[in-house]
């Protein structure tokens, strides 16, 4: 199965300083993949160029096996769903509006919601598990919940290609358990998950990881060969073993600081 979205040999600067240096990663239907690394690694960076919000100075990134750029922009928006981490949205807009506009690229500009666009936007407040705050204003949320309702607009845009940045950053422990048995029933219709997770633990969550680090992917495969690589090690300063749990193939993690 070929890929529906692929970064090759990104570069990209900021603020004058590279922050992608040759970046490579690919997505096929159905796949969860978990993004880790250090702070300032460029994760939300790699995030937005696949997105199409940030054009990279060399190497390029296919969606469906053509150039980003050669697809209109609505086209992109509607393949491709980005929830960030911060919420812009206006404070007064109440939670099911926000979610709406996950609709607005299936639509022209002057279209009327059909009841299609209206099950869609029931269904994603209900994966959520946020109807009963559908004509709440934004404003009036926790930092959870309007965690929940960025996730909910995303999943609204019934996109091939969910990117999340730290979706679990701001949820109990109930909810992010809820959150990726959400992205669990995402990816078993076919979409390609690729989530940025600060919490080692949590990431390990999908079946592939990748290290991203100095601007490059310097470990990929299972959650148990990237934490337990020297890559990892030398990214975070830290050395890494995974402990059993029971017979299963679950581990726990421990990290201690290296000497």
């Amino acid at each position: 199965m070929s890929a529906v979205i692929e970064a090759k040999g990104l570069w990209l600067e900021r603020g004058g300083r590279a922050v992608l240096r040759g970046t490579d990663i690919a997505l096929r239907p159905g796949d969860a993949l978990a993004l880790v690394g250090p702070n300032a690694a460029g994760k939300s960076t790699l995030l937005r160029a696949l997105a199409g919000l940030l054009t990279p100075a060399r190497g390029e990134v296919l969606l469906d096996g053509r150039p980003l750029p050669a697809w209109p922009r609505a086209a992109v928006a509607r393949r491709v769903a980005l929830v960030a981490a911060e919420d812009t949205a206006a404070e007064r807009l109440a939670v099911e509006d926000r979610v709406a506009l996950g609709r607005y690229p299936h639509r022209g500009p002057l279209a009327p919601f059909t009841e299609d666009d209206r099950a869609v936007v029931a269904r994603a407040l209900r994966l959520t598990e946020i109807e009963h705050l559908q004509r709440r204003p934004l404003g009036t949320l926790s930092a959870g919940e309007r965690q929940l309702a960025l996730l909910a607009r995303g999943l609204a845009q019934d996109p091939a290609v969910l990117l999340l940045d730290e979706p679990a950053s701001h949820l109990d422990v109930r909810h992010q358990l809820h959150l990726f048995r959400v992205l669990d029933e995402v990816r078993a219709r076919g979409v390609a998950v690729l989530a940025v997770i600060h919490d080692l633990q949590r990431a390990s969550w999908a079946p592939r990881m990748a290290l991203l680090h100095e601007g490059r992917i310097a470990a990929e495969g299972s959650p148990a060969d990237v934490l337990e690589s020297e890559a990892t090690g030398r990214a975070f300063g830290v050395s890494v073993r995974g402990v059993p749990v029971g017979d299963g193939p679950e581990r726990l993690w421990r990290f201690e600081e290296r000497a």
